[in-house]
């Protein structure tokens, strides 16, 4: 049995990186690894997962449980960049530090590397990939950077396209999916509700919050809006399971990459909303409708391109997406 540390933005219930340790610890079992994940929350990791949990911040603890495992696991998201925080880049290169100076095996999982701005960080930063057993990413900026700094890495597919979403047979309702960001706006927001309203006017709406602490004050202000426009509409956020209530919409509009994907995954005619380059990648790999954050696209051509989305487009596209488990389990395999 591989010991096995995980390290990870986990226990802040963020849709997206539970989904991502969701699949995670599904395979690790699959392995018959021993799963210790450092967490903000352990005991809603441990209730969740059924696996082991530390706080993550409990360093003795910590250093314990990487003293015991064989396995260090970093990812995946965006760990090592400094652009939200440089103290939670400091924070995850030091737990890989650690684990490496225990002489244990690391392996970077599926993270998205940068942007790093700091020299100092970006020193760090390469000095310890280069000594990791397996580096994987999920998009090409962050294997090229890796590449120019003569890093082995290779190129996966987010982990979430592994995940297994059973399809709804009855589709009810449109989903709105926001987050808090520095471009959010009032404009956005008011457009998006006259659409819904004009477009899907019997439909309720259930509107999403993939992590309450950020999200859910701009969910419930886009409700706000919905209901001065038209009072009698039938709304309601969401802030639990997400998966099943995305894959019981016929229509989702969204802005977080994960929920965009778990659509897709689910067969739902979904609209992307454009805050990230990576959602825009997926909008275009998709071939579904993309909407700037100030909506200034013809939103009836936008309508159009949403009703002409099929589940069998959707299933055509996520079966090309398969996670490359091959080299991941062959570390387990030897550390047995």
């Amino acid at each position: 049995m591989v010991k096995t540390a995980i390290s990870g933005y986990y226990g802040f219930k963020n849709f997206g990186d539970e989904a991502i340790l969701s699949v995670l610890v599904e395979h690790l079992k699959t392995l018959n690894a021993d799963i210790t994940v450092f967490s903000s929350d352990p005991q809603f990791t441990s209730e969740t997962y059924k696996v082991n949990s530390v706080k993550r911040f409990d360093i003795l603890r910590v250093f314990k449980t990487l003293k015991n495992s064989d396995i260090l696991i970093s990812g995946g998201g965006s760990l090592l960049q400094d652009v939200t925080s440089l103290k939670s880049l400091v924070y995850y290169c030091f737990i890989i530090a650690l684990a490496l100076l225990l002489n244990k095996k690391v392996i970077i999982f599926a993270q998205g590397i940068g942007p790093i701005n700091s020299k100092f960080a970006q020193f760090i930063v390469k000095n310890l990939l280069k000594c990791c057993s397996y580096v994987t990413v999920r998009d090409e900026n962050s294997l090229k950077l890796l590449q120019d700094w003569n890093i082995s890495a290779q190129l996966v597919c987010d982990p979430i396209y592994s995940l297994d979403i059973k399809k709804s047979e009855c589709r009810e309702g449109v989903g709105i999916q926001l987050r808090d960001f520095k471009t959010m706006n009032y404009n956005l927001l008011q457009k998006l509700a006259l659409f819904v309203i004009n477009k899907f006017p019997d439909m309720p709406v259930k509107i999403l919050s993939l992590q309450e602490a950020q999200d859910l004050s701009i969910c419930e202000k886009f409700e706000s809006i919905l209901k001065s426009f038209k009072p009698d509409i039938k709304t309601g956020i969401v802030t639990d399971n997400i998966i099943e209530n995305i894959s019981k919409l016929e229509y989702l509009i969204a802005m977080r990459f994960h929920a965009v994907l778990t659509a897709l995954k689910a067969g739902v005619k979904v609209c992307a909303i454009n805050y990230d380059i990576k959602v825009e990648k997926l909008s275009n790999e998709a071939s579904i409708p993309l909407i700037s954050m100030d909506a200034s696209e013809n939103m009836d051509n936008i309508y159009m391109q949403i009703q002409k989305q099929t589940p069998e487009k959707h299933q055509e596209f996520v079966s090309k997406k398969i996670f490359d488990w091959n080299e991941f389990d062959r570390l387990f395999t030897v550390s047995e």
